[in-house]
């Protein structure tokens, strides 16, 4: 999840990023298309952009180039469909790499995705950062961003796992079309949202999904891994920020109905003065309209039908919650380490402490690495765990590798 300021913030998309939306979003190749974005030649010019969007630039090596990938995936009920994604690649002599896969946080607007809004240094950081230290990265905007369409289904484990698996195999593609081979070892991160989706992608090459990568260690940053039994229930109470806590289960009960009908009717769920907020929820709207027609709280968004549904969530919405849940229920069988700031006023700690014991209880003992906080940057602790922990995942990822 992205904060109130980063919602704000996001929609103030670059020239850059709008050409990037308006040029190949029409294209549907059978093989992936690269188109180059952006090139940041020295290692000094990494640790310029990188220092100023707030992260620390202690593991860069190399200059950077980066490229908007659009490639072939599949829709949430399996049909083919467009996506795109982030590449960086270092600027070095390698012929062989490996890759990280780094998975953003909540986005309501398809403009503010990785390959789209090149400026927002919140964004593409991370992938930057890893490429910087040695290695190939890719960010997917998922399903309904960046150059895709439709509605983003959000906090849809199955289509964020596929999106993220497709993206690695076009980022091979398109590394190998230059003489560089991506090796099978995949490190697998992501942020809020996107901590969830590296857990699912984890899982999924740990299940065999892909004949050739494998994932070779894990690192989820501030997830909501127990919506049903933490995430949904705090949203109640003052540990969630109260306008972000409405924004958040509006868009949960807005992408569920989606995917899964479960009401018949927004205004079943919805007060009157907000029955219509799902229609600034399709991807298509700024974050500031979103937010202009969000409530100030849970208490104004939710009808009592409508709170009754999130706290005892029944039939195709409970099984959607059991699979979202379900990225902490397996047993990997490679290094994870689960890291947080504490304090998180978006994706509580609580769910930190579920996804752990949840490891536990399948043998898996996973460490928890507590960053510390760092408000700077947009006022609030859950952002500015994404840029104490990728600095310290680099390290971690570099010394595995």
């Amino acid at each position: 999840m992205r904060t109130f300021n980063r919602i704000i913030a996001a929609v103030l998309c670059t020239a850059v990023a709008a050409v990037a939306l308006a040029a190949p979003a029409a294209a549907s190749p059978s093989s992936p298309t690269a188109r180059p974005i952006a090139t940041y030649e020295t290692r000094a010019e990494v640790d310029a952009v990188l220092t100023a969007g707030h992260f620390t630039a202690e593991t860069n090596r190399f200059g950077v180039r980066l490229y908007q990938l659009i490639y072939r995936t599949n829709d949430a009920h399996g049909r083919p469909t467009t996506a795109s994604g982030l590449l960086v690649l270092p600027i070095n002599d390698a012929h062989h790499l490996r890759t990280v896969s780094f998975a953003h946080g909540t986005s309501v607007y398809r403009g503010d995705a990785p390959s789209v809004a090149v400026g927002d240094t919140f964004l593409t950081g991370p992938a930057i950062t890893f490429a910087s230290a040695g290695f190939a990265a890719v960010a997917p905007d998922y399903l309904g961003l960046g150059a895709g369409t439709g509605p983003h289904p959000w906090m849809d484990v199955p289509t964020e796992t596929s999106a993220s698996l497709d993206l690695l195999r076009a980022a091979r593609t398109v590394a190998a079309r230059q003489g560089v081979r991506l090796d099978r070892e995949v490190y697998v991160s992501g942020f809020s949202q996107g901590a969830s989706a590296a857990l699912g992608l984890a899982r999924a090459l740990q299940d065999g999904a892909d004949p050739w990568f494998r994932a070779a260690a894990v690192a989820p940053i501030s997830g909501a891994y127990a919506m049903r039994r933490v995430e949904i229930p705090a949203t109640f109470t003052p540990e969630v920020q109260p306008r972000l806590a409405g924004v958040y289960l509006a868009y949960l009960l807005t992408s569920y109905d989606r995917l899964h009908d479960i009401y018949r009717d927004p205004r079943d769920v919805f007060t009157a003065d907000h029955a219509g907020i799902g229609d600034l929820l399709d991807a298509s709207h700024p974050g500031e309209e979103v937010l202009a027609g969000a409530p100030e709280s849970v208490d104004a968004l939710l009808t009592p039908r409508g709170r009754d549904l999130l706290l005892n969530p029944q039939a195709r919405f409970a099984a959607a919650l059991r699979e979202a849940d379900s990225v902490c229920e397996w047993a990997p069988g490679m290094p994870l380490r689960l890291y947080l700031s504490p304090g998180d006023e978006q994706a509580v700690n609580g769910n930190t402490t579920a996804c752990r014991s949840s490891f536990a209880a399948r043998g898996v003992r996973v460490p928890v690495v507590d960053v510390g906080v760092d408000t700077s940057y947009s006022g609030m602790v859950h952002e500015g765990s994404e840029l104490l922990a990728v600095p310290r995942i680099a390290r971690w990822f570099t010394g595995l590798a």
